[in-house]
This record gives structure tokens, C-alpha cells and sequence, in this order.
């Protein structure tokens, strides 16, 4: 993939896998799950399964052994309550931050079912709280990612213009946000999501990590 130069007034970044290591507070989120139904939790790669299934909208019936209903709350709950002191910043994040702000205005992008109060308040438990112009989480729009409303919301609420702003995730619903949206896009390979998966997605930049993004930046 050729090493572009891209034009960003505006960047929107991932949280999970993309900020921060959320690895830990998926496994253990995953294990209290498992215990409060009474089920003993499998291997660690097929916990991390979860919440890459969750993502796409897929069953998770063979993993919870069909006991998804009952599952499923105490699992999201679960790590809702314990990813502000589990997750950690990925390597070199801080200074990745600070360089990407002074080049664009950013935006940070969830998932996530929380009100933004809360993505605000782990920002600056991690201390990039000040680098953050717009936090969008899952509660406000009507569809989160893959639909584009999150990006477009952004754009409107920063006055930015749509082509020239870039989204950047690790997983594919960032690859077809932003491509519902008409930004360009950026995969990266710190999270859950391998080489091959996101390859197909054909985002416009694939990076080994967020780090890897300044160098693409006008």
C-alpha cells in the first residue's frame, strides 16, 4: 500500500484497540460473565472472541454454551465498570496524541454503550482528555458505527469538511464508517482484528499502529 500523504482537518479515532489496550477487561469482563451464569470460562482466545462477534452483530450462542440472554448484560456491564481501570494506553500513545492534535482536530469514536460522560471521564484518568476536541459514544445517534451518523455528527459539531477528514480504528466497522461517510480510512493492527480481515475491508492506509499515522499527515 503506497504511503500517501493525507489531508486532515479533522482525525476520528477508535478507543478500544486503537487508544488503548482493552485486552484485559474483555477477558476478565468475559470470566465474571461466565461465573455469575455458572459456566466455567474457556481459553482466553476464544474469550477475545466475544467481543470481535458482539462488534459484527453475530451470535455468541456457542461460546455461552445458548445462554447469550443471560449473559450478555452481566458481561457488557461488567466491562463497562472495570475498562477505566484496566485498559492502558498502547505504546507511545501520549506522544501520538499530543503530535496528531497539533495537526488536526480530534475526535474520539466509540462503541461503546455509555454516556460520553463516562469516555470523558477515563480520557482523563489516562491524562488525553486535552487533546480531544468531540467524544461520540454508541448513545448518541440513532445507529453507531458502521453507519456514518457518529462521523457526520462530528463533522457538523466541529465544522469540518467530510473529504478532508481521515477516521482511524482497528476494526472494520471504523473501515466502514468511514467509507459510508466518504473519509478516508485507516486500519490498524493493535487490536482484535488481523492483517487478513482488515485487508478486505480495503481501507486507504493499513498501519501497525496509530504511532505509524503521523508520517501520513500534511
Amino acid at each position: 500500500m503506497q504511503l500517501n500523504k493525507l489531508k486532515a482537518e479533522g482525525i476520528f479515532l477508535d478507543l478500544d484497540g486503537t487508544i488503548v489496550d482493552s485486552t484485559e477487561a474483555y477477558i476478565e469482563a468475559a470470566r465474571i460473565a461466565f461465573q455469575a451464569i455458572g459456566k466455567k470460562a474457556p481459553a482466553e482466545a476464544t474469550l477475545l472472541e466475544i467481543p470481535r462477534r458482539i462488534e459484527q452483530y453475530k451470535t455468541i450462542d456457542d461460546i455461552t454454551e445458548g445462554y447469550t440472554r443471560e449473559f450478555l448484560p452481566i458481561y457488557l456491564n461488567a466491562y463497562h465498570s472495570i475498562a477505566e481501570q484496566t485498559t492502558r494506553l498502547l505504546p507511545n500513545m501520549l506522544s501520538t496524541l499530543e503530535t496528531l492534535s497539533k495537526k488536526s482536530k480530534l475526535a474520539l469514536i466509540t462503541m461503546r454503550h455509555v454516556p460520553k460522560e463516562v469516555i470523558w471521564k477515563e480520557l482523563d484518568y489516562l491524562g488525553i482528555n486535552k487533546y480531544f476536541n468531540q467524544v461520540i459514544t454508541a448513545l448518541d445517534t440513532p445507529k453507531p458505527k458502521p453507519s456514518p451518523q457518529p462521523l457526520i455528527k462530528c463533522v457538523e459539531t466541529l465544522k469540518l469538511n467530510l473529504q478532508d477528514c481521515i477516521i482511524a480504528g482497528d476494526s472494520i466497522n471504523d473501515v466502514r464508517a468511514g467509507k459510508a461517510a466518504g473519509v478516508k480510512t485507516v486500519a490498524v493492527l493493535s487490536g482484535l482484528y488481523c492483517r487478513e480481515t482488515l485487508e478486505k475491508e480495503k481501507p486507504d492506509l493499513l498501519l501497525p499502529d496509530i504511532s505509524a499515522l503521523i508520517q501520513h499527515i500534511e
